[in-house]
């Protein structure tokens, strides 16, 4: 009899080492730790986000800045006159005009620097300083250029808007400078007298056909650098610098500081002797002679140019007369 033993198998199941069932104390525990990590990241992020933020800030701030600076350094630094001046200048550094030189351009500016605010200044010709003039008076004060070149005048003022400017026509030469000295001699008590309107004046070295107002201003400072007056049939300063003597002479008060260019040559040193006078000279600057003259308003007809000139002229006469 054949045994039969049939072995019986057990199958027991056991759950997977890798997939425990998570108790809630497990499961609080994983919660926890994401949401550790979720906050890390977030303060990583705000982080980051805080630094850019503040970066972009500062280089925001640093362009702005430096636009403005550079803003105001392009439009505000120099007036349009100091400006014009500086590039007129710069581009004529290699003409082959004839300027002044430095120590009689600095006698002339720091005179007019000098002045109280708002001085009048008077240029007679146009010449290479001519935008340097301009410029220096920018306190306020009137500066009115004249000159015997009609186009050169229409030009400076095309080329220079706001600037005021005339042009004079000269009857004079240099060739007639004694007979229009001995006429002036003769008519000091009358057409050629040193306080009067030029305006309505008969001497003929006497300036009258400019606009009225030109009679009126109190002027501070004349310079006489112009016309022509190199060769004997150029207009001269003889006319000029009688003006400015008269000018100078009936402002109601103060005084008048007077320039003369070139006074090395015989016309513009005989006429300044005689008109401006030696006792009002009070610097010879190269070949520029700086006189201050006195207002003589008040004296009216008893005025006289030159008191020490007078003086020797009337006692010269005196000693004729007596021999």
């Amino acid at each position: 009899m054949k045994n039969n033993n049939n072995n019986t198998k057990l199958i027991l199941l056991h759950p997977s080492l890798h997939k425990q069932t998570l108790t809630p104390t497990t499961a609080a525990a994983a919660s926890t730790l994401f949401s550790s990590h979720r906050n890390l990241w977030l303060f990583f992020f705000f982080l980051l986000f805080s630094t850019l933020l503040f970066t972009w800030t500062i280089i925001s701030t640093t362009i702005s800045s430096a636009t403005s600076t550079t803003s105001s350094t392009v439009t505000s630094p120099l007036s349009p006159s100091v400006t014009k001046a500086l590039l007129h200048y710069a581009a004529a550094a290699n003409s082959s005009a004839k300027p002044m030189s430095p120590a009689e351009i600095s006698a002339v500016s720091s005179t007019l620097l000098r002045l109280p605010p708002r001085p009048n200044l008077l240029i007679l010709g146009l010449t290479h300083e001519s935008l340097l003039w301009a410029a220096l008076n920018h306190r306020g004060g009137r500066t009115v250029f004249l000159d015997e070149n009609e186009y050169a005048i229409s030009k400076f003022e095309s080329s220079n808007p706001g600037v005021e400017a005339y042009d004079i026509q000269f009857t004079t030469k240099v060739s007639e400078y004694p007979k229009l000295l001995s006429q002036a001699q003769s008519q000091a008590h009358g057409e050629c007298r040193p306080v009067q309107n030029l305006l309505f004046s008969e001497c003929k070295l006497a300036i009258n056909d400019l606009p009225n107002h030109i009679y009126t201003v109190a002027w501070d400072v004349i310079l006489v650098d112009g016309p022509k007056g190199y060769f004997q049939a150029a207009p001269g300063r003889m006319a000029p610098i009688f003006t400015a003597a008269v000018l100078a002479r009936s402002k109601k008060f103060g005084q008048t500081h007077v320039f003369v260019h070139d006074y090395g040559r015989e016309v513009e040193r005989v006429f300044s002797e005689e008109f401006l006078c030696k006792e009002n000279l009070v610097e010879l600057v190269d070949s520029l002679g700086h006189f201050v003259v006195k207002s003589e308003a008040h004296d009216g007809e008893s005025a006289v140019f030159c008191k020490n000139l007078s003086a020797l002229r009337s006692s010269k006469v005196v000693g004729d007369e007596e021999e």
